[in-house]
C-alpha cells in the first residue's frame, strides 16, 4: 500500500523513468544505456519505498500519547511552550530519515483547538534549531481530560513539503493518519509537566505503536 500523498510523485517519476529509458535505447555506447536503465530502476524503487504505507496495530488506550511518526528520538528537553500549552513542557523530537515511513498519525485523541502553518528555513532536520526556525505546521489538541498536547510537523533540508488533512475544530482520534512530510523531516511532540514521558533519547519510535507519554487523569 502507498500513501495517497505520493500518488502524483509516483506517477511523475514513472513517466520520467520511461521517457529516459526510451531515449537511452538510442544512446551509444550501449553500456551507457544500461547505466541509465539501472539509475531509473533505482529511482522508481526508492520513490515506491519512500511512499510505502504499511498497516499498523494501533496501541489502544484513552490516556496515551503515541508517536505520530517513525524515526529516532533525538532530543528530550524541558521548554516553555507559548503558543498553545502556554507554560512549561517536555519536548520530544523525532528525526525521520529518507528511509523511514513518512506517513504521520494523530498522537492523541481530542479536539484540534490550534492549527498554524509557519513559513521558515530549511535547516537539516537533525539540527535542533529546526524546531523553531524551519517551516512547520503546529497543532494543539485538547484531550478529553482537559490536558493540552502540542505537536508539529517540521520540514528538513530535503523535506520541502508538509501535507495535513485535519482542520481546526476537528474531533481527532489517536492513531488515525493525518498527513505526511516528504523526504526527511522532524516531528516534535510537547506535553505539559503532569504528563509522564515514557521514552528516552536514542530510542526508535514507530508511528501508531510507540507510547511516548501517558496522561495521568
Amino acid at each position: 500500500m502507498f500513501a495517497r500523498e505520493g500518488y502524483t510523485t509516483i506517477f511523475v517519476t514513472l513517466i520520467f523513468a520511461l521517457i529516459v529509458s526510451g531515449i537511452a535505447r538510442y544512446i551509444e555506447p550501449h553500456w551507457t544505456a544500461y547505466l541509465l536503465y539501472t539509475a531509473m530502476a533505482l529511482l522508481v524503487a526508492f520513490i515506491l519505498y519512500f511512499f510505502r504505507d504499511p498497516d499498523r496495530e494501533i496501541t489502544a488506550g484513552d490516556n496515551v500519547v503515541i508517536s505520530p511518526a517513525d524515526g529516532n528520538i533525538v532530543q528530550i528537553k524541558e521548554v516553555n511552550e507559548d503558543r498553545y500549552i502556554k507554560g512549561p513542557a517536555t519536548q520530544i523530537s523525532i528525526f525521520l530519515s529518507p528511509l523511514d515511513v513518512h506517513v504521520n498519525r494523530i498522537p492523541v485523541t481530542g479536539t484540534l483547538e490550534y492549527l498554524e502553518y509557519e513559513p521558515g528555513m530549511f535547516l537539516a532536520a537533525y539540527d535542533h534549531r529546526a524546531s523553531e526556525l524551519n517551516e512547520r505546521a503546529d497543532f494543539g489538541v485538547k484531550h478529553p481530560s482537559g490536558t493540552k498536547i502540542f505537536f508539529r510537523q517540521i520540514t528538513g533540508l530535503l523535506a520541502r513539503r508538509i501535507v495535513y488533512h485535519i482542520e481546526k475544530g476537528d474531533k481527532i482520534e489517536v492513531g488515525k493518519k493525518f498527513g505526511m512530510m516528504k523526504f526527511g523531516s522532524r516531528m516534535d511532540i510537547l506535553v505539559p509537566p503532569e504528563v509522564e514521558v515514557n521514552v528516552s533519547e536514542g530510542e526508535k519510535a514507530v508511528a501508531g505503536e510507540t507510547i511516548l507519554a501517558t496522561i495521568n487523569p
